[in-house]
Order: C-alpha cells, then structure tokens, then sequence
C-alpha cells in the first residue's frame, strides 16, 4: 500500500514526551523471540542513536538558537525511542548473544539491502561489506561455542543465516586509505540508493561502538582479542559506507533525511512484525516521525527556501525485510571472496604488487604473537576437533575453506582467482 509521511497526520510534537513506565518496557523473552523480531530491534535502536548523533553534530555547527531549540526537543523524542526500543532486549542475554544477533544483522541486512540496490557501485561497497560481516558470525559463533558451550548459537540465528567462513578477518585489514568509497550524487541519487547508504551507515556504526564498549568486559584474553579485532573492522566498515553519502547535501536536508529514513523503516518492520506488542511500538514511533518529517520540513522551508516535497518522493519505496538471503550469499561468496579494496575500487587480492600497501598493513596490524580471529578456530578444533558451522544449503561454495579440521585462509584468494 503506497505510503507518503508528507501526506499523514502524526502526533503532534509536545504530546511525544513519555513517562518512565511507558518508556522501562518489558523485554522480550530470548527464548521465544523470532530472531528477526530481535533483529528488527537491534536495527531500529542504531537508526535512532544515528539520528541523535547527527541531532547533536548539527546543534554543534549552528549558532542559530532557534534551530537548536527545535532540534533539542525532537532529539529528546528520539532519545526516548531509542530507549524504548533498546530497552526491549533482555537482561539475561549475554553479551555473546547479543553479538550474534548484531552480526545476523549485519548480514541478512546488509544482503538484503544489496539484493534491492539500484545503483551498481553500491551494490558492489554492500556485497563487499556482506562478505566480511558473514567472516565475523563465523568466529563469534566459534568463540560462543567454547566460552558458553554447544546449542547457543542456533538459538540465536534459528536456520536463518548459515554460519561458515567468509572473506578471512585476517585478510580484512586493510590500509585506511583503501576504505573511502565514491559518494552519490545528491542531484541523481535514487532515493532508495540514499536510504540504503543511511541505513547501513547506522547499522554499522552501531556495531562498532557496541564492540567498543563490551570488548574489553570480558576476562577471556581470546574473547578480548576478538572483539578488538572485529572491532577495528567495524570502524572501516563505517569509514566505508560514510564516504557513500554525499557531503553536499545541507544539516537541513540530512536532518530531513534523518527522520525520513525512520519513517521508511519503522513503516517496512512493522507491517512484517509477528509481535503484536513491538508492532504497537513501531506503529506508535512511525507516529511520532511522521510529526518529526514534519517539523524539519518546516526548517528546511524557512531556512534554505526549499519544500520537503521537492526532496523526497511521492510515495516509500518497497519496504526493507528480513529474509533469509542463504543462495544470494553463497552466489556472493564464490564470486567475490578473494577481492580487497585499492582506493576507490575493488579488485582480486592476487593482483596486488608486492609492495602495495595493503601487505605493509597487514603486517602491521597481524605482526604479533598471533591472529586473535585465527586464534578462537584453532583453539575450537583443538578442543573439539573441529570448527562450528551451521550450514543448510550444502558444502561451503570455496573448496578451500571446506576443511573443518584447520585453517586454510591464506589459500582462498588463490582459488577464487582461479
């Protein structure tokens, strides 16, 4: 059903304000929850702190007071969303699972998005991206098996998203120069294109700073290490899609941008929501942001003279899902694995001179006692003989990353150039 939030009538901004108990929602129960319901909520809670985070930088490069009050009052709304939303995860779910999810996330999300983008180059920055998000599921289920036992990963992901090695973590560490990408166009932009580069910039972003922050809680020296590593990964993921968006576009826009983009997502996830009650949740914040469309509307027509509707288009695109994307990921895999980025651009990792820059990295970053990512699958095969997987579709698609019994990372850019 087409749906434009320029053309709804949300709640009016002063009546927003919630109270604690509206706010101290009762979580969900990790045992029972549809592990896209747990993703649905993990995505809306990095799309709200995205929002805040842009809300303050915007406050913090205007001496417009005026602009800083309206911007103050909606960023409180959005802090309370945000807290509504994240308050739904459960305090019993530990840290480990909770990555899990965030990883599942990043995959089905980030191949999903791929699947529906019309732009080629960014199609390519997300599969790019995808392949090294499926690497991390990979180790913290791995590391989630030895630190918390057997069965914990499946409840989590359900058979959702196969777990099985990507494009190596150890083969992800790439120069900082090698991660800007080419921006859009904000004069030709699909507007799918823009909504696909803001969702993954928050999601990712996300990530990282969740792995910033329960890195360093864990005892384990190999749990630590992993989660630095990653971690650092995460950064250049953000540092990617980041460069995506084109720096042209006004604070006024992309605060219009903002809140459109939470209008397009709460919209897509809750016509799919089997919850009834965290469907009540996103049909009540859709509420509130078609409101806050509204309102910076209003600030882009009297500050930069232009009409939201000259932005925007008539009607939201398709909504985003959750799916599971096995086939397309497999696909991606066997054609896409031995890639790594030179610049603006992707190519084979085995086309690389052997004095480029990527090599003097690695050595860098890897030049220690040893690879924490390499390290949590040697020590799961040393205790058990074997690495974790769940896999549903067959094999894995490299044959050199078939073997359960030890690593054979170094081989895969090989084959996959053959």
């Amino acid at each position: 059903m087409a749906f434009n939030p320029l053309a709804e009538q949300g709640i009016p901004l002063e009546k927003q304000i919630r109270n604690w108990s509206e706010l101290n929602v009762e979580p969900f129960d990790k045992r029972d929850v549809h592990p896209y319901t747990r993703a649905r909520v993990i995505v809306m809670n990095g799309i709200e702190a995205e929002s805040i985070l842009f809300s303050h930088q915007f406050a913090r490069n205007t001496d417009n007071w005026a602009v800083k009050r309206q911007l103050a009052l909606v960023r409180r709304v959005d802090q309370q969303q945000q807290k509504a939303v994240n308050w739904l995860l459960p305090g019993d779910q530990s840290v480990l699972e909770t990555t899990l999810a965030y990883e599942q996330v990043a995959i089905d999300l980030t191949a999903w998005l791929a699947r529906h983008e019309p732009n080629p180059y960014l199609r390519q920055v997300l599969n790019f991206g995808l392949l090294e998000d499926f690497d991390h599921l990979y180790r913290y289920a791995n590391l989630i098996d030895l630190v918390e036992g057997p069965g914990r990963v499946h409840e989590i992901v359900g058979n959702l998203t196969e777990v099985m090695p990507g494009r190596p973590t150890i083969a992800q560490h790439r120069h900082p120069y090698d991660e800007v990408r080419r921006h859009y166009d904000l004069h030709t932009v699909d507007p799918l294109s823009r909504l696909h580069a803001m969702t993954i910039v928050a999601a990712e972003q996300q990530t990282m700073n969740f792995y910033m922050n329960v890195g360093p809680t864990y005892v384990p020296p190999l749990a630590r290490g992993l989660y630095l590593e990653i971690a650092e990964i995460e950064e250049q993921h953000v540092t990617q899609y980041e460069s995506l968006l084109d720096p042209l576009e006004s604070w006024f826009q992309r605060e219009l941008y903002h809140h459109y983009n939470e209008c397009y997502l709460y919209w897509s996830f809750m016509n799919d929501e089997p919850d009834p009650r965290i469907r009540k949740l996103w049909e009540l914040h859709l509420a509130m942001e078609i409101e806050h469309v509204r309102v910076a509307g209003e600030m882009l027509r009297r500050y930069e003279g232009m009409e939201p509707a000259e932005l925007l288009p008539v009607e939201l695109p398709e909504p985003t899902r959750f799916e599971a994307n096995k086939q397309y990921i497999r696909e991606v895999l066997k054609a896409q694995v031995g890639l790594t980025a030179v610049g603006l651009d992707f190519v084979p990792l085995v086309s690389l001179p052997a004095d480029a820059r990527y090599f003097k990295y690695q050595a860098a970053v890897n030049g220690g006692i040893e690879v924490p990512s390499e390290a949590v699958i040697e020590r799961h095969v040393e205790k058990f003989g074997d690495d974790f997987r769940l896999t549903t579709e067959g094999p894995h698609p490299i044959p050199a990353l078939r073997s359960r019994a030890h690593d054979d990372s170094q081989d895969v850019a090989d084959e996959a150039e053959e």
